[in-house]
């Protein structure tokens, strides 16, 4: 008889443990749909603002309660094409090309980021596209973890079968971050240089695409002998980028 009740006790356990695997398996993927029609949404509507920069309002709040960002959105004919190219230069050499991820540039930056490890730190590398940028910024939160990249992965995709290459870029370049509390190029070009993002220069251009890594680093830091030479590596090469 126990033998029997035990046996019963484990296909009731059974039963529970199947219709909670299957609830949270219909809660995912009522939420990436619901992350697809959001991705649908803004292939067509321009964000009045992001994830990130929700989160950075908050943090900024903290500690000025009146604190707000500066953010304008620019359409992608009103920013230099400059920009443009120094941008895909600094961060997706191949953005035109590819799907959406370059596995190969992400395991080379691991096996670099290891070897830093191992050496006890140093510079980190990234081998994030500007289409996983822009699912990170534009949906998720700058935190680190595996579940968020994973999500950051399946954004990415969705984006690419949903946008052109053209939107995709324009929507990077309006919700980048590029100083403490200054997110697009619009509010870029005038913290840096009081001019708009049609305005910018080869050489403007360029010292913004090379600040992308560490924005608000180099807001505070802008003469640095890293982010010269970078400059002046990006203004070469970006006249060889091709844009969307």
């Amino acid at each position: 008889m126990a033998t029997r009740n035990s046996t019963i006790g484990r296909i009731r356990w059974g039963r529970v443990i199947g219709a909670g695997l299957m609830a949270v398996l219909c809660l995912l993927i009522i939420y990436q749909l619901w992350m697809f029609c959001l991705v649908v949404w803004y292939a067509y509507r321009d964000p009045g603002s992001s994830a990130v920069m929700r989160q950075e309002l908050s943090r900024l709040r903290e500690t000025n309660p009146h604190a707000e960002l500066q953010y304008q959105w620019v359409p992608y004919d009103k920013i230099s094409t400059s920009l443009k190219r120094a941008v895909i230069a600094s961060e997706d050499a191949n953005f035109t090309e590819h799907d959406g991820v370059e596995w190969d540039a992400i395991r080379k930056a691991w096996e670099y980021n290891q070897r830093q490890a191992e050496r006890g730190g140093g510079k980190m590398r990234g081998g994030s596209t500007i289409t996983q940028q822009l699912a990170k910024n534009l949906f998720l939160s700058s935190s680190r973890s595996y579940v968020r990249k994973g999500e950051e992965l399946v954004l990415t995709y969705m984006i690419e079968h949903v946008m052109s290459k053209e939107r995709i870029l324009e929507l990077y370049l309006n919700v980048a971050e590029w100083g403490e509390g200054v997110f697009g190029a619009e509010a870029a070009a005038r913290h840096y240089y009081k001019t708009s993002a049609g305005g910018l220069g080869a050489s403007q251009s360029a010292r913004l695409a090379a600040m992308l890594p560490n924005p608000r680093y180099y807001d505070k830091h802008r003469n640095t002998s890293y982010l010269n030479s970078r400059t002046a590596t990006l203004t070469r090469r970006m006249r060889l980028v091709d844009i969307p």
